[in-house]
């Protein structure tokens, strides 16, 4: 088949004024649905991930038995807590490339529908679980629907609204996946006011006492993992009233979606055995350092030979009789691992330290510190004893749920540094933009961990900054990513790019876990020896890699997207 022929810079351009001009008169209503339905799937992907952040911690106690926490159980936690994570961005990186396959071959609108089935009803099953590795097995069927949401969701909007609205859709769609965190934050307070009444709204329907009891235990987990099935209904949604993407149905049309052929998902089957080696070895203590890195190495060649397979495949068959297949096929190919890269260094930084502010909000509040009037430590025990009668409401509110109001307030942040870094992106350039964001998220990091020692005010405001910087990259990455591919591969393009970050940021998550049993003899600035403060702290650094590695990418700002 012959090769389609890229549309010339005028050509573009009377597509643009054709796009701009539908603005201008009246944004059309498939641009408006397309855009609801987008925005209410990727919130409910950030509501997905962030009730695991919050009652994950929980969970693992509940379903290990542990009912007081030591050091060394916490250890165990922690190491159970670390890996349910990674096989949930395993199984994200899965469906990144899975569902962007389907959303190139069948339709962005009917895989999205897909994929958003698929992480409502298994996030709904993950409350039913018994044991710590039945969890993660249906954090990873859920994360398959997660990860292809999100590439879908970014090709359909980039798609269908004009390119002068990029930056502003960009923001909006790491907004909604932060106002996602910030809506399980809200429920969890409330279903903590309420648990009581639950417990007795339960017993009414007829549940065996076993059964309540194990629904309403370690802070109803079990109810918020439930609570996932929600999104479901979006799909009737999608396929009621969200119109196709104009740009795939003229690829459709030309013929070259027929150019996805099934047979060769068997490269993303044989990838996700990489990152399951990955997970394997950090997660077995029998194993040695040594064979961890060969494992992790190996695990990371036999994925990217696998999840970028379909896509090789594809493009021989679309440039089959052209002279420019090589360098087609290489351009895509070397842009997919750099975005896989960039992607990846923000995921790390997220999941190796921001995901773990909750649990160590958590930790603090076990042996709070008492505080007078003025908000300052008490000065002796007459002091403390007086205030540990007499406590604000303030902080007596905020103490009740650290892991909830943590969440809350890096939630705030994280939406309006979304929209911020999308806007930074358009005004200084794609890649001025990625470097100051990777700096700015590393001091906070630092900031948050190493200076504080006690759960308060000071603590959420360093905790909002937190929010505020790590996740401003969910802003950068969908303005940056579709720039990089045409559009007959932007879904799984994009979906291979941000998704395999995941199995990096897996990689990153798992030190944490190891990281926990080798930092106790250091000590942070504010004085705590070891746990999460120290190894989250250790993971920042990655940023560096990130204020490097940018400068080797292409500026796109100013740019169309290109067909």
């Amino acid at each position: 088949m012959n090769a389609p022929e890229p549309h010339s810079a005028s050509t573009r351009t009377i597509e643009d004024s054709l796009q701009d001009s539908t603005s201008t008169n009246g944004t059309s209503f498939g641009q408006w649905m397309a855009l609801i339905a987008a925005l209410l799937g990727w919130m409910f992907d950030g509501a997905e991930m962030g009730v695991f952040s919050m009652v994950g911690r929980a969970a693992i106690q509940d379903l290990l038995g542990i009912s007081q926490p030591s050091p060394e159980s916490e250890q165990k936690v922690g190491l159970y807590f670390s890996l349910v994570i990674a096989v949930f961005l395993v199984g994200a990186a899965t469906g990144g490339v899975l569902f962007g396959w389907l959303g190139d071959r069948i339709g962005r609108v009917r895989a999205m529908s897909l994929s958003v089935l698929t992480y409502a009803l298994f996030t709904g099953l993950c409350g039913f679980a018994q044991t710590p590795i039945q969890l993660g097995i249906l954090r990873f069927i859920a994360a398959l629907g997660m990860g292809g949401e999100w590439s879908l969701g970014v090709a359909l909007v980039m798609e269908v609204w004009p390119n002068r609205s990029r930056a502003l859709m960009a923001g909006l769609i790491g907004a909604a996946a932060n106002a996602g965190y910030l809506l399980v934050g809200i429920i969890g307070i409330g279903l903590a006011a309420v648990l009581t009444q639950c417990e007795s709204l339960l017993a009414s329907t007829g549940l065996p006492e076993s059964t309540v009891s194990m629904l309403v235990a370690n802070k109803g987990w079990r109810l918020m993992m439930m609570l996932g099935t929600l999104p479901a209904g979006l799909t009737f949604f999608f396929r009621l009233f969200v119109p196709e993407s104009t740009k795939w149905e003229r690829e459709h049309d030309r013929g070259s979606t027929s150019n996805w052929v099934a047979s060769d998902l068997i490269g993303v089957l044989v990838g996700a055995i990489g990152p399951g080696l990955i997970v394997w070895v950090w997660a077995d203590e029998r194993i040695n350092t040594t064979w961890r890195l060969a494992g992790t190495f190996m695990g990371l060649v036999i994925a990217t030979l696998g999840y970028i397979y379909p896509v090789v495949r594809f493009l021989q068959r679309t440039y089959a009789n052209s002279s420019d297949a090589a360098n087609q096929t290489s351009q895509t190919i070397r842009r997919m691992l750099l975005g896989a890269c960039l992607s990846g260094i923000a995921l790390i930084g997220t999941w190796g330290s921001t995901q773990w502010a909750m649990s160590w909000a958590g930790q603090l509040t076990q042996n709070v510190k008492p505080v007078d009037a003025t908000g300052t430590p008490a000065a002796d025990e007459r002091a403390m004893a007086a205030t540990a009668a007499k406590p604000s409401w303030i902080h007596e509110t905020i103490t009740r749920n650290p892991r909830e109001y943590t969440q809350i307030v890096t939630a705030v942040g994280a939406i309006i540094g979304t929209i911020l870094a999308a806007m930074l992106g358009d005004w200084v350039g794609r890649r001025i933009a990625y470097c100051a964001l990777c700096f700015v998220s590393m001091a906070s990091v630092l900031w948050f961990y190493q200076f504080h020692s006690q759960f308060d005010a000071e603590f959420l405001f360093a905790a909002f900054l937190l929010g505020t910087f790590t996740a401003s990259f969910y802003g950068w990455l969908p303005l940056y990513l579709p720039e990089l591919y045409t559009t007959n591969v932007r879904a799984t393009g994009q979906g291979f790019s941000f998704n395999f970050g995941r199995i990096l940021a897996a990689i990153g998550t798992l030190q944490i876990g190891s990281l926990l049993a080798f930092v106790n003899r250091y000590e942070t600035f504010a004085g705590l020896k070891g746990g999460y403060p120290v190894a989250c702290s250790v993971v920042c650094f990655v940023y560096v890699i990130g204020m490097i590695l940018i400068w080797v990418a292409p500026e796109t700002k100013g740019k169309a997207l290109p067909e």
